[in-house]
């Protein structure tokens, strides 16, 4: 595959920028001066990475601030280590919206993550894309746009933490939190060549996220080392008194010894990989027996069957918990295949519930079990990888079929670490999994720095930096919105959700007679007119030409100016519209004529 533009640098990583700020080597203000011009660079190519960011003003305050408590004496583990952060995941002063612009919030304090990494130092940056509500293992399940793998944007980019995953690997920063529930990190990282790593539950605080299961959710790391992940789990490992479920560790814990034992599949178990992803599979245990392993042969049968309870059995119900006002209220608002997960799992009943509970107590033994015989489990991260198109076409089973390997892990109380194993002929990358019990996050981290140290077994291919089709906005402010009928139409091709804003007080806003579903039609008035309420959204120009032909008439698609003096492509109207429609303009927008008239046509 082709990459004609010229490649960025390497980004530096967590510890070396650490160390070169805190010797004064360089400024925190040159840090944050750098990652913006990366960002900028980088966003031309692949625009849906961040869906919100510090301004440029702050960043650099952040990074001023830094600098003078290094000049104070301070000693700070992530001096200037610019951090990118899963929109799930508050951060004091930005939105949180989960990848929902209707649940959308701002955050009054940040996460206890995000604060322990500014105590350290950190320069946060923003917020990151995400499949929504983290309901997925794809990156695909967004409005605000579907990320790529970076090295070939034609493939998936892994999700939930699909932003994270894409900052880090595009050398944007050298550090993202994600959160990891079904593989929500460790999938991501293992397409994008990273190292993500999801420790023991209750290890790092997960308060201020918005859950997605919250009894088994994890804030997750993912980084370009298995050293980088190590300064993090450093910092971030403390328990929160405030998190019910934080835990205390062990006082007591094995230090890793020269020798140890993986656990290792069968070719039975390997069934679904290509012969690719089997090639690196066995690539890297013999990598790993070079540091020290001894490979013995498991059943993992077990833990294969408690992985198809994370989304067949009861535990996705807790995903309801969140999404139940939206569910009530505005389940349009949701992004369809969330919404058909999510919708389908509250018709279970305390019996299946309980039934579940004991199964998994069957599994949770032959697990523990699994411990006395080894000390890491080694997999495949995923059986392979998907188009966007094809996981598009069929978002279920594909999704699905991606967990094989992942599921299971928080289920069963257990830690992981993905590493990079290879790329593949489509400059796609895969990974391999250590996974150890409850509490071996050291251990499996030092093995992974074994690993690394034993050499790259593959060459990184290019990033794929082919520029995308021409992006088109458009402003929408009817039954296209977010949470009304047609919105489908902007999902299905992939539009990613700008802002929320107002027209020029330059326009009419009429309620058009016997339609179905109900629509507005907007109307350049000039003097006389109102600010209308509309959605802002960018599609590729491709999927904007599929989307205007699909207009009927007497509606079409024309410019509109916003408030700011812009202009877009948005809605307009032939006059015989206006024939026996009710001007509704007062309202100051569709959302509110509706809610206040209970969506009566005129």
């Amino acid at each position: 595959m082709s990459c004609p533009e010229t490649q960025p640098p390497r980004v530096a990583g967590v510890r070396d920028i650490a160390r070169k700020v805190g010797e004064r080597v360089i400024s925190a203000a040159e840090v944050a001066r750098a990652t913006i011009e990366r960002i900028r660079a980088y966003e031309a190519i692949q625009p849906a990475v961040w869906i919100s960011r510090l301004p440029d003003e702050e960043l650099r305050a952040q990074a001023h601030r830094i600098d003078e408590r290094l000049a104070r004496g301070e000693m700070l583990a992530l001096a200037a280590v610019p951090v990118a952060v899963k929109d799930n995941i508050d951060v004091a002063g930005l939105e949180t919206t989960a990848g929902c612009p209707a649940f959308a919030y701002r955050a009054e304090s940040s996460a206890p993550v995000i604060e322990r990494l500014e105590s350290a130092g950190a320069l946060i940056v923003g917020k990151t894309n995400m499949d929504q509500f983290a309901t997925g293992l794809v990156g695909t399940r967004s409005p605000y746009g579907s990320l790529g793998c970076v090295f070939n944007r034609e493939y998936v980019s892994g999700g939930s933490s699909s932003g994270s995953a894409v900052a880090v690997a595009a050398g944007l920063v050298p550090l993202a939190l994600g959160t990891d529930t079904a593989g929500s990190g460790r999938v991501p990282a293992a397409f994008n060549a990273l190292v993500g790593f999801k420790p023991t539950r209750g290890r790092w605080s997960s308060r201020g996220v918005v859950p997605a299961c919250r009894s088994l959710d994890c804030v997750s790391a993912l980084t370009g080392s298995a050293e980088d992940a190590s300064v993090v789990d450093e910092v971030l490992a403390d328990f929160d008194r405030d998190d019910p479920y934080a835990r205390h560790p062990p006082t007591t814990s094995d230090g890793l010894s020269e020798h140890f034992r993986i656990g290792i599949a069968s070719s039975k178990y390997l069934a679904d990989l290509g012969p690719e992803d089997e090639g690196f599979y066995h690539a890297a245990l013999k990598r790993l027996e070079q540091v020290g392993a001894r490979a013995v042969e498991v059943d993992v049968t077990p833990l294969l069957e408690a992985a198809r309870l994370l989304y067949g059995g009861p535990w996705v119900a807790e995903r309801a918990i969140v999404l139940e006002p939206l569910l009530e209220q505005c389940p349009t608002a949701i992004h369809p295949v969330v919404r058909a997960i999510v919708q389908a799992a509250r018709g279970i009943s305390a019996v299946e519930t309980f039934r579940a509970l004991d199964t998994l107590q069957h599994y949770s033994r032959a697990a523990r079990e699994l411990w006395e015989t080894i000390d890491v489990l080694v997999l495949p991260t995923t059986p392979g990888i998907y188009r966007r198109a094809e996981v598009l076409a069929e978002p279920f089973g594909l999704n699905a079929r991606l967990g094989t390997y992942t599921n299971f892990v928080n289920l069963l109380d257990m830690c992981a670490v993905s590493l990079p194993a290879g790329f593949r002929d489509n400059h796609t990358a895969a990974g391999v999994s250590l996974i150890g019990p409850a509490w071996a996050d050291s251990t499996l981290l030092e093995i992974a720095a074994r690993y690394e140290r034993a050499g790259a077994a593959h060459e990184r291919p290019p990033l794929d930096l082919r520029p995308g089709s021409p992006r088109v906005q458009l402003a929408v402010v009817g039954a296209h919105l977010q949470g009304m009928p047609l919105h489908h139409q902007l999902t299905a091709r992939e539009a990613r959700f700008l802002r929320r804003t107002r027209t020029a007080p330059a326009y009419r806003l009429y309620a058009l007679s016997g339609e179905r579903p109900p629509k507005p039609a907007l109307v350049h008035a000039g003097v006389g007119g109102g600010a209308i309420e509309i959605e802002i959204y960018d599609l590729d120009l491709a999927a904007f030409g599929s989307f205007a032909a699909e207009v009927p008439p007497p509606l079409a698609i024309g410019e509109v100016e916003l408030e700011d003096g812009s202009r877009v492509r948005g809605f307009v109207a032939e006059p015989r519209a206006l024939v026996g429609a009710l001007e509704i303009t007062a309202t100051g927008g569709w959302r509110a004529y509706l809610a206040r008239n209970g969506g009566a046509l005129p």
